[in-house]
């Protein structure tokens, strides 16, 4: 029998049927399964549709299971036409035996009107865990890992939309995830596909509210992985903050690490010293060296406001968690630093305020406000406020490891981050401490809008190409890694405790 079924989603136009003719002559396919909400008619040889809702959804995978004869399917999430390259089916199969993997994806070609060229894949971590990681548009599934997963673990009821990422994440459980660093096929025609969506689109379409209901369900099939893994931690476990005795000169320290930001600098500095409070605050910025003229400027602001403090670190080698911890174990820190990036601004004087307000009443070692993107005019642009109510007391240190980040405004305890520290990196170094954090200690929240996150040309994360954007989706991999190492390891140790 022939090993494999070709699973793809229904899209209309020539370059689907493009990608159907060329499956369709491989002697390695089976048939080509395609699903569709509605009937169609195809006249391409071996093709069979599936009348059935969304393939992300457990009842359309299961149909599927059940009509599948062949040891692997093939499935393709995109709509864009894929060309294989010669012997790439074979080769695919070939590694697929010999590694016994439960899930192997390939590196592969973009190509469009200005040539063709090299699109690199990660290559997946146990952290590796958010429902959007980037698989390519082919993936080759073993179904009778898929089946021995289902039959272990079972499936979560009533799921419409996180399926696949079910199904992905407990055949990972027992099974190896395999990444074949070699380029199979080429996908052809305009952008559209998730992983080429512009960043900026990329990096908000989780918080985007019409994206609620599915990320909702994403959260409910991570969950349950988590305890498959034993990587679970129940909300009883967080800890308040304990009180400290120790001095600091001021309640809090507004922190801004900056290089090279001469055209936006000032507007921070001023937005951080206009805050109003009943406590004493200090504003500190680490000029990391900067070559622009921002420290000239600097300087100049220092001389007028003697609550800001411009730090010049001795060390060269500080990426932005190294300035913060410049800042943290400087001696004019407060008891509480306030996060405020060189580009961006709070949204009213009262900012600050409102931050160590809910430190005060809730002892948390961390609080995240919510914030609104805008444009270098400041000018709202959609999806506008980014609040993450996703996040809940009970479940959001959970779901922290599911998702990319937690949201800014963020402010720190500073006693306890001057234990933990910030990994000294430019990217990154946030959602570590955060993740840190919350494994022990709650978080608080304040859901109205207290920052404005400024998207402009030069922020760090614009016109990134796939490898910089690729080590950034890897070193977060690589955090969430760690942290689930050490959720498993804690909770060993609670257990043998009890």
């Amino acid at each position: 029998m022939k090993p494999l079924t070709v699973v793809i989603s229904y899209g209309p136009g020539t370059s689907f049927e493009k990608t159907l003719l060329s499956f369709s002559m491989s002697d390695l396919v089976d048939r080509i399964l395609i699903v569709s909400q509605e009937p169609v008619h195809l006249k391409i040889p071996r093709c069979h549709v599936l009348v059935a809702e969304s393939l992300r959804s457990h009842k359309t995978l299961a149909s599927i299971l059940t009509g599948i004869r062949t040891e692997y399917f093939l499935f393709l999430p995109g709509h864009q036409q894929i060309s294989m390259e010669p012997k790439a089916l074979e080769g695919i199969l070939k590694k697929a035996e010999a590694t016994k993997a439960g899930l192997i994806y390939s590196d592969f070609y973009d190509e469009n009107k200005y040539g063709r060229a090299l699109h690199p894949l990660n290559n997946y971590l146990p952290g590796s865990v958010r429902d959007d990681f980037d698989f390519g548009d082919m993936i080759l599934f073993s179904v009778p890992a898929i089946r021995r997963a289902i039959k272990k673990y079972g499936l979560l009821p009533d799921v419409k939309f996180a399926g696949l990422y079910d199904v992905r994440l407990k055949v990972s459980i027992d099974h190896s995830v395999y990444h074949l660093r070699k380029p199979l096929y080429t996908v052809i025609g305009d952008v559209g596909a998730i992983h080429e969506l512009p960043l900026q689109e990329k990096i908000f379409v989780y918080v985007d509210p019409v994206n609620e209901a599915v990320q909702k369900e994403m959260e409910i099939v991570f969950t349950d992985y988590l305890k498959r893994i034993g990587a679970y931690l129940p909300p009883h476990f967080l800890r308040e903050i304990e009180p400290t005795k120790k001095y600091f000169p001021v309640e809090a320290s507004v922190v801004i690490p900056v290089r090279n930001r001469k055209e936006t600098i000032v507007k921070a500095v001023k937005s951080a010293l206009s805050q109003k409070t009943d406590f004493q605050f200090n504003v500190m910025v680490v000029d990391n060296h900067s070559t622009d003229g921002t420290t000239s400027v600097l300087s100049d602001l220092a001389r007028k406001h003697p609550n800001l403090k411009h730090i010049l670190p001795n060390r060269t080698d500080l990426g932005i968690g190294g300035c913060w911890n410049e800042a943290l174990h400087d001696e004019a820190c407060g008891r509480y630093a306030v996060q405020l990036d060189s580009d961006d601004l709070y949204s009213s004087h009262r900012t600050l305020q409102k931050m160590v307000d809910l430190f005060h009443q809730g002892h948390y070692a961390m609080v995240i406000g919510s914030y609104t993107l805008v444009n270098s005019k400041l000018k709202e642009i959609p999806p506008g406020l980014i609040d993450h109510r996703e996040w809940t007391d009970e479940n959001g240190h959970n779901n922290a490891l599911h998702i990319n980040g937690l949201g800014a405004p963020r402010a720190f305890n500073t006693s306890l981050m001057q234990k933990i520290g910030f990994v000294n990196v430019s990217y990154g170094e946030d959602y570590a401490a955060e993740l840190r954090i919350c494994r022990e200690y709650r978080i608080g929240r304040i859901y109205e809008s207290l920052y404005l996150c400024r998207r402009w040309p030069g922020n760090t994360d614009a016109a990134l190409s796939i490898e910089e954007v690729n080590r950034n989706d890897a070193f977060k991999d690589k955090i969430r890694t760690i942290e689930i190492l050490a959720r498993q390891k804690m909770n060993r140790k609670k257990a043998m405790l009890s």
